[in-house]
């Protein structure tokens, strides 16, 4: 796909990941609705790049987004959806379990009210993460969400094809969701990322960098792109 003229949608588009992938659309051409629950935070907005309030669990808020906007050829959901609990799951507050599951809900509306007016030609892309195949100790919430975006994505892609739907999968990204700061934050991911291939937190470009590659490539659905720096296989 020639990204270029072509009108795209992302949700989560004001912050870390979506943000990244914001940018790297408008400036191959594109014009861009970013979505998000709170879009004033994005104080400059990019070219050709305007900016909605929506929380992706209203679903009326959602259909009718999609119903005003018409049709449109890009969809990227890197929205959260909330809070994700994190620790070991025999003393998991079983409501934090529960409410990490509003990530695929949120995914679940967009990609239910956006198909409908996406292009015969056009491609969906969401976000998952690297916990979905290997899980970690304390990360049992991630990593059931994570599966369950990813099994959603397969399950669907004969059902809208010939629209494209895939997975990028990142291991641990330095984004602004992590609220440590300063050597806290540098010990964090030094520590979190050791025994990585490549020991280090990737960034939100490297990631949005695979989300043009998924939006691009007619030659994928139904695929799960890894940028995790060897998390699989470390």
């Amino acid at each position: 796909m020639d990204i270029n003229g072509k009108k795209a949608i992302v949700f989560g588009g004001t912050s870390g990941i979506g943000l990244s992938t914001t940018q790297m659309l408008s400036d191959k051409g594109a014009s861009v609705i970013a979505v998000s629950r709170n879009p004033e935070k994005l104080k400059e907005l990019p070219q050709n790049v305007t900016t909605k309030k929506i929380n992706v669990l209203d679903r009326e808020a959602i259909e009718k987004f999609f119903e005003e906007e018409g049709e449109y050829d890009i969809l990227v959901n890197s929205a959260t959806g909330g809070a994700r609990a994190v620790g070991p799951f025999l003393s998991m507050d079983l409501d934090g379990y529960k409410a990490s599951f509003d990530k695929l809900w949120g995914y679940t509306n967009v990609v239910r009210y956006g198909t409908k007016h996406l292009k015969n030609d056009g491609n969906i892309v969401l976000v998952s993460g690297s916990p979905a195949r290997k899980c970690r100790p304390g990360q049992i919430a991630i990593s059931s969400v994570g599966g369950a975006v990813e099994a959603f994505a397969r399950g669907i892609a004969a059902e809208i094809a010939p629209k494209r739907i895939n997975i990028v999968s990142p291991g641990i990204i330095d984004t602004p969701m992590s609220p440590l700061q300063g050597k806290d934050r540098d010990d964090y991911y030094k520590n979190v990322t050791n025994n990585n291939l490549i020991p280090r937190a990737g960034t939100p470009d490297e990631v949005a960098k695979g989300i043009i590659f998924a939006i691009e490539n007619e030659f994928i659905t139904g695929t799960t792109v890894d940028i995790d720096g060897g998390w699989l296989i470390s």
